[in-house]
């Protein structure tokens, strides 16, 4: 049986529903394929945080910038719940609070970063007092955070509720051509189809996606009570994040924190490690993340990569945390550029992130695409 549609796409992830959303928006028919019951892909497994301040000047902040926009509107409409006030990004040695000085006095104001950077009473007034063992905190205001694992299937209501966007789950797509997919719920028909199949570089597309030379990156990731009350409202950072970051990673002044890092931690910079916390609605947080790229990730984790995360962690709270649960996060990495949008046939295209930032950047980048494709119909 073939079904009719304007736009099919493979893959119910961020950037699956982000072309979702923008072309039924636009009253065009949409159809969404996901080889599993629920999206368990990067889009869930991730750390929520949709940021700004770390986006490097140019395509990347101006797409995040976007996003943010979109993100606030589907709060509205679908119910998520998110935060909106902001990251904290904390200094811990004098070269990481140098860093973070001149980007607030030179590139955020060049480019429009919304930041403030805290020190003395400002910095020990915040959370009672609970991080004034840092040197300074960058909060970047225009970061906002939520909580993946029900902010996904929340949209996915919506887009089915209030946009008719139809989607099959538990249904696997054999093979694509021009104006069909194949699936193992019948064929489908569309003008227009794009494949969101995030790290996956052989179900579909193989040849032109593999011209791409795309890797993979595996993230140990671990979610934890703290055994402190905080309340904590934001999502939080250090400095290691300024080499990791496009927004920091290209200053002067990061050569001092990249060389302190090598220094005092190599072990840190060997696994690609860098902290990031994002509280959850229900009082736990959410702590990673390290960085191993290959063709394919290892379902290995080592447990000294997450020891040393934990410890991380709980210097830069000051406080333990207990560790309820542990997983890998996955994205596709190490492209020709951040993100690709390649045609592989007439009416056939891949949309693909190379970097981990989709909750970031998604929506806006959606959007263009839908755009270049049907025009503002």
């Amino acid at each position: 049986m073939t079904h009719h549609n304007d736009l099919l796409i493979i893959g119910a992830g961020i950037l699956g529903l982000s072309h979702a959303y923008a072309a039924a928006k636009r009253g065009l028919k949409v159809r969404v394929f996901e080889r599993t019951a629920t999206p368990l892909g990067a889009s869930v497994r991730n750390f929520g945080q949709a940021l700004i301040t770390g986006q490097p000047p140019g395509k990347m902040l101006q797409l995040a910038q976007a996003s943010r926009e979109i993100w606030g509107h589907w709060a509205q409409v679908a119910g998520l719940q998110l935060k909106r006030n902001g990251s904290y990004l904390f200094a811990r040695s004098e070269a990481e609070e140098q860093l973070l000085q001149a980007f607030c006095e030179g590139r955020a104001i060049e480019h429009g970063y919304r930041v403030k950077l805290l020190r003395g009473a400002a910095l020990h007034a915040l959370y009672d007092g609970q991080f004034s063992h840092h040197r300074a905190a960058l909060h970047g205001l225009d970061d906002q955070q939520l909580y993946s694992r029900e902010a996904i299937p929340a949209l996915i209501d919506f887009l089915r509720r209030e946009l008719g966007v139809e989607f099959h789950f538990s249904t696997l797509v054999r093979e694509v051509e021009p104006g069909r997919v194949h699936t193992t719920a019948g064929s489908f028909s569309g003008e227009q189809i794009i494949v969101c199949s995030g790290h996956d570089y052989q179900t579909l597309l193989a040849e032109p996606l593999a011209a791409l030379k795309p890797q993979v990156c595996r993230l140990q990731m671990l979610r934890a009570r703290p055994q402190t009350p905080l309340n904590l409202q934001h999502a939080v950072l250090t400095g290691l994040s300024c080499v990791h970051y496009g927004a920091f990673a290209d200053l002067p002044q990061a050569q001092a924190v990249r060389a302190q890092i090598l220094r005092e931690t190599p072990h840190l910079d060997e696994h690609g490690i860098h902290l990031l916390i994002s509280p959850t609605p229900h009082g736990e947080l959410i702590i990673g993340d390290s960085h191993h790229y290959g063709s394919d990730p290892s379902p290995f984790n080592a447990e000294q990569v997450d020891d040393w995360m934990i410890e991380l962690a709980e210097q830069t709270l000051g406080c333990r945390v207990q560790v309820v649960e542990r997983w890998q996060g996955v994205y596709g990495a190490k492209g020709p550029a951040p993100f690709s949008f390649l045609q592989a046939a007439p009416g056939v295209h891949a949309a693909l992130m190379h970097t981990g930032v989709g909750m970031s950047v998604g929506p806006a980048l959606a959007e263009r695409n839908i755009q270049s494709l049907w025009g503002a119909c």
